[in-house]
């Protein structure tokens, strides 16, 4: 105990970090193959990606945007979009503020005892009756489907919009899902679905994913938001 030092953080406040690691980031991203194809939109939220996992590679050599991914999911967030997620750990990662300023409502129904039932009934997992039902209910408004964890809950998404006749123009799909189950599969579906029906989305291709990405995404929408400049059409971000 005589030799050991107590030290304190060089940096100690929280905006100061933050901004520091975007710093980083910025300065490390720009030798990577390939990130000077993304869109400034699209790098807002790479950047975010790997500010939340610190994973360059596994995040620039996997993400696949949708040609207009992020002005929809611009424009989904002011429409007042539900958010249905598969778990509630996303809705303890989003910012409050920008969850009440634009009225997006989090649907997280994978506790809710009608979807205990149903997934017993019907012999699937929480997850998929869990969106089959927010699908249903919230089907004439416009969402973001949003699968961090579960990939049982793309294949729910997925056929409860089809089945359903569900107005593509209000939907978009943001899939991280993180595993090895059904996980690679469940994304392939998901971006074929999205090539094929026109619909927009993102997703992180291969195994790796989380929950966390999910709303970085997410909070990188509400930035564009912010810092959208409706003069000239374009993303004023730093």
């Amino acid at each position: 105990m005589q030799n050991f030092k107590l030290k304190e953080p060089p940096l100690n406040i929280g905006d100061e970090i933050s901004l520091k690691s975007f710093e980083m980031i910025k300065e490390e991203i720009a030798s990577y193959k390939g990130y000077s194809n993304f869109s400034d939109e699209e790098k807002a939220v790479i950047e975010r990606l790997i500010h939340t996992t610190t994973c360059f590679e596994q995040v620039l050599d996997n993400i696949f945007f949708t040609p207009n991914a992020m002005l929809k999911l611009k424009s989904l967030l002011e429409k007042e979009a539900k958010l249905i997620v598969d778990t509630n750990m996303i809705r303890s990662g989003l910012s409050k503020f920008y969850l009440d300023k634009y009225n997006n409502e989090v649907i997280c129904y994978v506790n809710e005892p009608e979807v205990f039932e149903m997934a017993k009934e019907n012999n699937t997992t929480r997850s998929y009756a869990g969106v089959e039902l927010a699908i249903k209910k919230y089907s004439d408004k416009p969402m973001i489907l949003a699968c961090g964890n579960a990939p049982t809950f793309i294949y729910a998404t997925i056929n409860t919009l089809i089945k359903e006749n569900v107005n593509l123009d209000n939907v978009m799909l943001l899939l991280f899902p993180v595993g090895f189950v059904n996980v690679v599969e469940s994304k392939e579906y998901g971006k074929d679905f999205l090539e094929r029906f026109g619909v927009d989305g993102i997703v992180l291709e291969g195994r790796y994913g989380a929950s966390t990405m999910v709303v970085a995404t997410l909070h990188a929408g509400y930035r564009l938001i912010r810092d959208y400049d409706t003069e000239f059409g374009k993303y004023n971000g730093k």
